[in-house]
């Protein structure tokens, strides 16, 4: 095992709480140190966003070192720990041995050799653990050396570190994206080997990985190594169905639908998970409705309410809340639209500002122009027109209906099936602003509801 002196001078409050527990379990006679991510980050130059712990101290012993600790992964020796202010996850150096379904290890048990705790772990560059109280970082599998060269290297043979957690494949691919590491031949090549097996993982797990890639850095880069070794077929088959997807030229210069998605995907900035999602799956039924016109055109007709559907099952397969899958699907389907913002009626256009999803659909579209022909008037017209309205002091919530079926009925209008059409139509003069107050609208509704009575009455055999 090689050590390498470091000293990491940070002052964020929670890595010398982290610091501080670990001499405590030290003072007490166990092996003890920060762990895996935040070592690599710090070793980056990076503050980490949280700080784990491993340690030969088991969770009773735990239990007595830190009042308040409880164990939240009995079977795997894993422990939350309150030190002051902050509360970290402690997990006890263990073996872990005969992986039968790809992610549960039959035999899990306690030992004192923080070595072979980092042995079973998935990459060298996890794989590394700190000192405090020497201020080393401990290294029994090369990891330093790896992050050094930008290289992803499994901890022991790829295949069997595979096969012991499929979802190992797809962090592999995450972990490469977010620090700019190129996976190692032998890495490489068992991912694409094995790549099929990820389609078996739970679809929680799945979308939960996918989700960290799309909003983390280089969401793009991710996605193309997932397709390059073979796992974005396994786990998006949709979306790996957009490589090759030939645009026209004319209004996407940049290429294919798989390259248009990237594309946008680079340039988000603030790499929301629904927004990511939306981008991801904005085009999936280009591969589905492309056809070649009279004049040779490339078109898509349709594909914003196939791709609605398609997205909507493809969610649900990956177990999306309700919230999410109704937020992307809305803005999958009505993505063509602001297009046309610029010849929208009034009360449409008030309409489509006051949408919950606006500011995600607006968003989408901007990265959607950017990444093809570079035309932002119709957002920059939308931007404008927010403005206005602040300037003016409007709000972009709609307003109250000033006619509403019930006062239709207090004016004496029997209820039947032009109800509905015509309370649209008397709103949308509302957001128009055609009516000067509620009793103008109602006299405007009353009216058509008279005239559409007596042409029924006319139509009457």
């Amino acid at each position: 095992m090689e050590r390498f002196r470091r000293r990491f001078s940070i002052s964020d409050p929670a890595f010398r709480a982290a610091c501080d527990a670990v001499r405590r379990l030290k003072a007490a006679g166990f092996e003890a140190g920060l762990v895996g991510g935040s070592v690599r980050d710090l070793l980056l130059g990076h503050v980490p966003a949280d700080f784990d712990l491993v340690t030969t101290a088991v969770p009773e012993q735990l239990a007595k070192l830190f009042p308040g600790s409880r164990s939240v992964g009995a079977s795997f020796g894993v422990s939350l720990i309150d030190a002051g202010e902050f509360r970290f996850e402690a997990a006890t150096a263990r073996e872990e041995r005969n992986y039968l379904d790809g992610r549960h290890p039959e035999l899990v048990r306690y030992t004192d050799s923080l070595e072979y705790d980092m042995k079973r772990r998935d990459f060298t560059v996890n794989a590394l653990w700190y000192d405090p109280v020497s201020e080393e970082v401990c290294d029994c599998v090369g990891g330093v050396t790896d992050l050094e060269r930008g290289i992803l290297r499994t901890v022991g043979t790829p295949e069997e570190r595979f096969r012991e957690d499929y979802l190992r494949m797809l962090r592999a691919v995450r972990f490469a994206a977010r620090l700019g590491l190129k996976p190692a031949p032998g890495t490489r090549r068992a991912i694409s080997d094995l790549a099929p097996l990820a389609a078996e993982l739970a679809p929680e797990r799945i979308a939960g990985e996918l989700t960290r890639m799309l909003t983390g850095p280089a969401p793009d880069r991710a996605m193309r190594l997932l397709l390059e070794l073979g796992l974005l077929r396994a786990v998006l088959p949709e979306v790996a169905a957009l490589d090759g997807v030939a645009q026209p030229p004319q209004f996407h210069p940049e290429g294919d639908v798989f390259t248009h998605t990237m594309l946008m995907l680079h340039h988000m900035v603030y790499p929301d998970a629904r927004l990511a999602w939306s981008v991801l799956l904005h085009d999936i039924a280009k591969p589905l409705t492309q056809m070649t016109d009279e004049t040779g055109r490339i078109r898509f007709f349709g594909h914003e309410c196939e791709g609605a559907e398609l997205a909507g099952r493809l969610l649900d397969r990956l177990r999306f809340s309700a919230a999410d899958r109704e937020a992307v699907v809305h803005a999958v389907r009505n993505h063509m639209r602001f297009a046309s913002v610029r010849e929208m009626r009034a009360a449409k256009l008030r309409r489509l500002l006051a949408e919950p999803n606006f500011s995600l659909e607006l968003e989408l579209h901007r990265l959607d122009c950017i990444a093809s022909h570079g035309l932002l008037e119709c957002f920059v017209f939308l931007l404008d027109e927010l403005a206005e309205r602040r300037r003016r002091g409007e709000k972009t919530a709609l307003p109250e209906r000033w006619v509403t079926g019930k006062s239709l009925i207090s004016a004496g209008c029997r209820p039947g099936p032009e109800f509905g059409p015509l309370l649209e139509l008397i709103y949308d003069r509302q957001l128009a602003g055609e009516f000067a107050d509620p009793a103008e609208a109602l006299a405007a509704a009353v009216a058509g509801w008279n005239r559409r009575h007596d042409d029924n009455e006319k139509r009457r055999p």
